[in-house]
C-alpha cells in the first residue's frame, strides 16, 4: 500500500493551501485507517504543523469553505492509498495559477467556463465573488459573452448574493447572448423595488444596442420621469445610438437639451459629436470640435479622439492628415492603456498605408512585455490589409514559437490570406496543419472562403466540399456567400449528381440559411432543364443586389 506522504508533500509542492483545520479533519477521517492515520501525523509534526489539540484530534469547528479543500485532499489521498499514480494529480497548477489565470488561457471561445468552474471546486480551491467578477469583467472585454454569461448564472446558482452591478451586466450579457426578448423577460422578472437606475440604464443600453429606437426612446423617457438621468452617461448611450442611425437632427436636439439642462459634457459626449461630424465627412465641424478639446483642459482628450478624427481623414480621403493624428495620439496614451491602443493603431496605420509604422508599433507593443493573441491577431491582420504576406508569414511563425494555446482566430487570419493571394494549395495545407492536428474546427467563415477560392481556381470538388462543412459549422449570424453556393449547385447539376445539390440545398434550409421562397426558386431550377443559373434563381425578382450579398435569415 502506497505511501500518503508523497501526496501531501506533492499538493504542498504544487502551491495549494493546507491549514491545521483541514488537516485535522483528515487525521480524523483517517482514524479507521491506522497507517494512513499515523503518516497524516508524522507530517504534519515534520512540517511543524502539529500541536496538542492535533495529537489528540480534538478540533471540532466546521470547516465551512474549507470543508471542499479538505475533501479534495482527502479524495486524492484515498485514490493513492489503492494505486500511487501520477494522474490523480495531472490536473493540477502551480502557485500562479489562479481561477482567472486557468480561464483566461483557454483559447477556444466555445469552450464551456461550468466544467471549468465546478473543476476547480472540486479540487477544493476557494471561489471569491470580487474574483469571479473579474473574470466577467475580461470575458466581456473580450467579447467572449456567452462565457462570461456562463459564469455569471455559475455565481449566482453559487449563492453569491448579486449586487446591482451583478444584475445590470447579467442583463447586458443575456441581451448579447439570447437577443433583447429575452433581455426584457430578465428585466421585468427583477423585482421592481430592485430595478434601480443602473439596471435601467442596462437596459437601455441594451435597446440602443439592438438599435431599437422606438423602445430606447420611450424607456429614456421612461428614465426621465423618473428622475434617474442626472449625468451625461445616460445621455451618451442615446447620444451614440442617434449617431450609429444617422439621426443627425435628434443627436443636435439632445445636444442642446443636455445644455439647457445644465448635463455637463463629458469626453464620451464631446467624442461622440466628433464621431458624428467623421461619419459624415463633416471635416471642417471635425477639426474645429478637435481645437476645442485640446484647448480645453477640462475635456479631458484622450488616444481615442485622435483615432476617431484620424478615421475621419480616411473616409473622406486624407491619409496624411490621418496619420498625423496618429502620431499625435502616440502623445496621450496612457502608460495603462497602451497595449490596447497600440492594438488599434496598428489597424489605423495599415488603413492608413503606413508599413513602416505598423512595424514600428509592433516593436513598440512587444517591448511592453508579454504579447497577447489580440496583440498578434491585430498585427497580422494588419499586414495583410498592406499585403505583407512575406511579413505576415514571419510573425505568425513567431507566434507558433511562443504559444502554446491555439487560437484559431489567429490561423484564420494566416489561410484568409492565403485564400485572396490565390495560395491555395498553401491554404489546404495550412487548414491540416493547423486544425487537424490540433483536433480544431475551422469557422465557416474560413471554410467559405475556402470554397470561394476553390471555384475561382476550378477546384469545384473541394469547393463543394468546403461549403458543405461551412453551413455545418455556421453559426446564427453567418450568412451564405450566394455566388459561391450558386457556383457549387450550377457544378453539381452540370455533373449530374442532382442527389448531392438536393442533399446541400436541403443542409442550407435545415440550418436557417435559406428562406423557404428561395429554397423552392432552387428547387425548380434543379429540376428544370433551364440553364439560367443557380444564382439568378437565388435573387428571384432582386436582381439588382450585388452578387456576393448574403442571405439574410
Amino acid at each position: 500500500m502506497a505511501s500518503v506522504s508523497p501526496v501531501l508533500r506533492q499538493w504542498t509542492r504544487e502551491g495549494r493551501r493546507i491549514d491545521k483545520q483541514q488537516l485535522g479533519w483528515l487525521v480524523r477521517t483517517m482514524r479507521n485507517h491506522l497507517p494512513d492515520h499515523i503518516q497524516i501525523s508524522m507530517w504534519m509534526t515534520d512540517s511543524r504543523f502539529l500541536t496538542k489539540s492535533f495529537q489528540y484530534c480534538s478540533v471540532t469547528r466546521p470547516f465551512g469553505a474549507n470543508l471542499r479543500s479538505a475533501l479534495a485532499i482527502s479524495r486524492v489521498i484515498n485514490t493513492h492509498s489503492l494505486s500511487y499514480s501520477t494522474e490523480a494529480i495531472s490536473s493540477s497548477s502551480p502557485l500562479t495559477n489562479s481561477l482567472y489565470h486557468r480561464i483566461s488561457r483557454l483559447g477556444d471561445p466555445k469552450i464551456s467556463m461550468i466544467p471549468v468552474l465546478e473543476q476547480w471546486v472540486e479540487e477544493g480551491r476557494d471561489v471569491r465573488q470580487s474574483e469571479l467578477q473579474k473574470i466577467i469583467k475580461q470575458l466581456r472585454k473580450y467579447r467572449r459573452y456567452t462565457q462570461a454569461l456562463q459564469v455569471s448564472e455559475w455565481m449566482s446558482e453559487a449563492n453569491f448574493g448579486p449586487s446591482s452591478g451583478d444584475i445590470a451586466i447579467r442583463l447586458d450579457l443575456i441581451s448579447k447572448v439570447y437577443g433583447l426578448e429575452r433581455a426584457e423577460e430578465y428585466f421585468y422578472s427583477i423585482p421592481e423595488s430592485s430595478r434601480i437606475n443602473k439596471i435601467h440604464g442596462s437596459l437601455l443600453n441594451c435597446y440602443a444596442e439592438n438599435k431599437s429606437l422606438e423602445k430606447a426612446e420611450d424607456h429614456f423617457q421612461k428614465m426621465k420621469e423618473m428622475d434617474f438621468i442626472e449625468t451625461a452617461l445616460t445621455y451618451n448611450v442615446m447620444l451614440s445610438l442617434y449617431s450609429r442611425m444617422g439621426k443627425h437632427d435628434k443627436l443636435k436636439s439632445l445636444i442642446q437639451e443636455m445644455k439647457q439642462n445644465g448635463i455637463e459634457f463629458d469626453k464620451f459626449t464631446l467624442n461622440i459629436q466628433l464621431n458624428a461630424c467623421a461619419v459624415t465627412s463633416n471635416i471642417e465641424e471635425m477639426e474645429k470640435l478637435l481645437l476645442m478639446m485640446e484647448t480645453d483642459h477640462q475635456a479631458a482628450l484622450d488616444f481615442h479622439s485622435y483615432f476617431i478624427a484620424a478615421n475621419g481623414y480616411l473616409k473622406a480621403g486624407y491619409p496624411e492628415k490621418a496619420w498625423m493624428k496618429l502620431r499625435r495620439s502616440e502623445q496621450v496614451i496612457d502608460n495603462k492603456e497602451k497595449k490596447i491602443a497600440y492594438e488599434h493603431l496598428l489597424t489605423l496605420y495599415a488603413a492608413a498605408g503606413r508599413k513602416d509604422e505598423v512595424y514600428r508599433v509592433w516593436n513598440l507593443y512587444k517591448n511592453l512585455g508579454r504579447v497577447y493573441n489580440s496583440g498578434y491577431l491585430s498585427v497580422l491582420s494588419s499586414l495583410v490589409k498592406l499585403d505583407d504576406i512575406d511579413g505576415m508569414e514571419k510573425i505568425f511563425e513567431e507566434w507558433e514559437s511562443v504559444n502554446t494555446l491555439f487560437d484559431n482566430r489567429i490561423a484564420s487570419v494566416l489561410i484568409s490570406a492565403y485564400c485572396r493571394k490565390g495560395l491555395l494549395e498553401k491554404a489546404f495545407v495550412s487548414v491540416e496543419r493547423l486544425f487537424t492536428s490540433s483536433g480544431k474546427e475551422p469557422d465557416a467563415g474560413l471554410w467559405q472562403c475556402l470554397s470561394t477560392q476553390c471555384c475561382i481556381d476550378g477546384e469545384m470538388a473541394k469547393a463543394v466540399e468546403s461549403m458543405r462543412k461551412a453551413i455545418l459549422t455556421g453559426g446564427p449570424r453567418w450568412k451564405v456567400n450566394r455566388t459561391t453556393f450558386s457556383a457549387c449547385l450550377e457544378y453539381l447539376k452540370n455533373e449530374g449528381n442532382l442527389k448531392g445539390a438536393h442533399e446541400i440545398l436541403g443542409l442550407l434550409h435545415q440550418r436557417g440559411f435559406c428562406p423557404d421562397d428561395i429554397r423552392s426558386r432552387l428547387e425548380e431550377y434543379l429540376n428544370s432543364d433551364i440553364n439560367s443559373g443557380a444564382l439568378n434563381a437565388m435573387l428571384g425578382d432582386d436582381k439588382k443586389e450585388e452578387n456576393d450579398d448574403a442571405i439574410d435569415r
